[in-house]
């Protein structure tokens, strides 16, 4: 069955960096966009990044120029590189793999990872 994991979540210092990954089972991941979301407890999940099958890449206001989107599809793997961290990036990142055609839509998600950052 499907499955996507992401991991590399932790506590961290404002200021400091970290490094995500979702790696993804059961798909064929080449075919797949992958958004990476972030929700903090009692706000609304928020889009951070996206990366797309030609790896053409988008990211939130909030997030530009100190995160970056990658994928390697030979690991079934994206990435999502953050620096610069702030207390205001504190939630759990959650990965979705997609694609659509037509009006339809294909969605898979992992379980989420904590990122908190705190001194």
């Amino acid at each position: 069955q499907v499955q996507l994991v992401e991991s590399g979540g932790g506590l961290v210092q404002p200021g400091g960096s970290l490094k995500l990954s979702c790696q993804a089972s059961e798909i064929i991941f080449k075919n797949y966009a992958v958004n990476w979301y972030r929700q903090a407890p009692g706000l609304k999940r928020e889009f951070v990044a996206v990366v797309y099958k030609t790896e053409a890449t988008n990211y939130a206001d909030s997030v530009k120029g100190r995160f970056t989107v990658s994928r390697d599809n030979s690991r079934n793997t994206s990435y999502l590189q953050m620096s610069s961290l702030k207390s205001e990036d504190t939630a759990v990142y959650y990965c979705n793999a997609f694609r659509t055609w037509g009006a339809s839509r294909e969605d898979y998600w992992g379980p989420g990872t904590q990122v908190t950052v705190s001194s």
